[in-house]
């Protein structure tokens, strides 16, 4: 290939933050309630089926090796849903600001299924 080639710059971070790696498990029959995260979440589905239910009642099936990301933000509420007989394994990564949380729950957006899990309820 000819010609010369431009390279993207990732920008600097403006706030301290650290590179997060999360290993998260969801029993059979249990899910996450409904949340957001306030950065980007990159994962991949180590163990299990997980169902993704987005704020618009859009569902996404993941199974293992499948890697997604979920955007940050009130925009992109969802909620995840172990429907299969084994455990979930997730492993997620992150960019977190030290000291935020890993995920903010809140209550099912409106129209939205409800999660349905006794300990996640509204």
């Amino acid at each position: 290939m000819g010609g010369r080639q431009a390279m993207a710059r990732r920008p600097r971070a403006t706030a301290p933050s650290d590179l997060v790696r999360r290993e998260v498990v969801i029993a059979p029959g249990g899910c996450t309630g409904w949340h957001y995260h306030q950065v980007p979440l990159m994962a991949v589905v180590r163990a299990g089926t997980l169902t993704r239910i987005l704020d618009d009642d859009t569902v996404e099936v993941h199974t293992v090796g499948d890697t997604f990301v979920e955007p940050e933000g009130l925009g992109h509420v969802h909620l995840g849903r172990n429907f299969g007989s084994e455990p979930i394994v997730l492993h997620v990564t992150c960019a977190l600001p030290q000291g935020s949380p890993f995920a903010i729950s809140v209550a099912a957006p409106l129209g939205a299924t409800p999660c349905g899990c006794p300990e996640h309820s509204h």
